[in-house]
């Protein structure tokens, strides 16, 4: 049979992104309208409420899509391509819509870090719907610690991208006005490199329990195969920012573009690395 004619979980993620659809529009409606000085600023911060509350409702939804699919197959649905996109989008709401609440001043920058959960969004609607087998080695606690420690990762990643995106954005004058409900650069930029660090903390340990993981899954904390290797690269690349954000006093916006690339070099690691390499890391065993 179809696997779309069985998949009970598509109207769910489909009306999750269709929530997460309505608060990118509602967060850059209300941005591209904050012109006019301070005044203006103060009257669109109207749209913030509303965006809020449709992201939660994405998150809800995306939820029921996770519970659905885990009952209909049997099994976490984190396996393939698919399973993967699908709760990294609700584990990046999850982090998003917390950070959108807890600080206010970050919300104009949803105008950059909504439409860069839409990468995902557009390319998970274009999958199959297939289910893959839950492979022996997936049964362990230290995979879940992996796998949710890297999802904090990621999502405070998005966010430092977020403001990183918003003060290069900010810098063009005709965008300028777009982003007054921000803080100062300065603030922006900081805001950005403490998502960053806790990105770091979080990441370091996704990679110790990965080699644990690994250690009972395989008997080799460690073996070099592609998607270790690529987050291996990852954490230097990040490790290093810091580094240079710390040591050599990194203009803002040449530090902006480097958490864009840290977190293109993630991208990369989380959603292309596992797919195209044939290593036992991919659970195939």
């Amino acid at each position: 049979m179809n696997e779309w004619n069985t998949a009970t979980e598509l109207p769910w993620l489909w009306a999750g992104m269709a929530s997460y659809a309505l608060a990118t529009f509602i967060v850059i409606r209300g941005v591209v309208l904050t012109r006019g000085g301070a005044a203006g600023a103060a009257v669109n911060r109207g749209y913030e409420t509303p965006a809020f509350i449709f992201i939660l409702a994405g998150v809800a939804l995306l939820a029921m899509a996770l519970a659905e699919r885990w009952i209909r197959i049997g099994h976490g649905p984190f396996v393939n391509l698919f399973e993967l996109l699908m709760s990294q989008l609700f584990s990046l709401g999850v982090i998003y819509s917390f950070a959108y609440w807890r600080y206010p001043a970050i919300r104009a920058s949803a105008v950059v870090a909504l439409p860069l959960m839409w990468i995902l969004g557009v390319w998970v609607l274009m999958l199959e719907p297939s289910a893959t087998a839950f492979p022996p080695t997936y049964y362990n606690n230290w995979l879940w610690a992996h796998v949710g420690l890297g999802k904090f990762f990621l999502g405070f990643c998005l966010v430092g991208t977020g403001l990183a995106g918003a003060l290069l954005l900010r810098g063009v004058p005709r965008l300028e006005p777009w982003f007054r409900q921000l803080p100062s650069d300065a603030m922006v930029d900081h805001l950005a490199w403490r998502f960053m660090l806790l990105a770091f903390i979080f990441h370091s340990a996704m990679l110790i329990a990965g080699a644990v993981w690994a250690q009972d899954a395989w008997g080799r904390y460690w073996s070099w195969d592609a998607l270790e290797t690529s987050s291996f690269l990852t954490w230097l690349a990040l490790g290093g920012a810091i580094h240079a954000r710390l040591t050599y006093r990194l203009p803002m916006r040449a530090g902006a573009i480097f958490i864009i690339v840290v977190f293109i070099i993630a991208f990369l690691t989380y959603f292309g690395t596992p797919f195209y390499s044939s290593a036992a890391h991919k659970g195939v065993i």
